[in-house]
């Protein structure tokens, strides 16, 4: 088992995250865009190549946001939909079936053009958008779907994978 704690992205600050020492952070899913959400892009900022960091859909979004990229609507709403998700097998998703189903509850999207060159695209849609990033040189990945929901398949290994990742931060 894990300690997990859970802040709202708004009622924390960056020196109070420094002061918890975590060993891992996780910007979770959420209304809004990344520029509304709190510190969530302030966090990444922060603490990118520090602490290896999992963004989970809005989370997602603000780690592309984070290193300049642009969130723009999604060409069609995906909420409680599910899609089938190719990935590069690495890192979070080693060892898991390619392609899996996961479910999908977002409207922005990180637009390919604009995704900064230290991150390389780790998993996608049949339709080919961004569905999982990977920064090359620190431990931050993000990744658009829920591998939380209970309709994604493989969403507790990805986690599990996250928790066992190296320390490379």
């Amino acid at each position: 088992g894990e300690d997990i704690r859970v802040f709202r992205n708004d009622k924390i600050t960056i020196p109070e995250i420094e002061k918890l020492k975590p060993d891992r952070i996780v910007i979770s899913p959420g209304p809004c865009t990344p520029n509304e959400a709190g510190i969530s892009i302030k966090v990444v900022q922060h603490f990118s190549g520090k602490i290896p960091m999992l963004g989970v859909c809005l989370g997602h979004q603000s780690i592309g946001a984070a290193f300049g990229g642009e969130i723009i609507n999604a060409p069609r709403l995906m909420h409680g939909k599910t899609s089938m998700i190719h990935h590069d097998g690495k890192t979070i998703f080693s060892g898991l079936p390619d392609p899996f189903e996961a479910t999908r509850y977002h409207s922005l999207i990180i637009k390919k053009e604009t995704l900064a060159d230290c991150f390389e695209i780790t998993a996608w849609t049949d339709t080919d958008e961004i569905m999982g990033i990977r920064h090359r040189e620190f431990v931050v990945e993000g990744v658009q779907f829920h591998p939380e929901s209970i309709l994604t398949k493989a969403g507790h290994d990805l986690l599990r994978n996250f928790l066992n990742l190296g320390d490379r931060k």
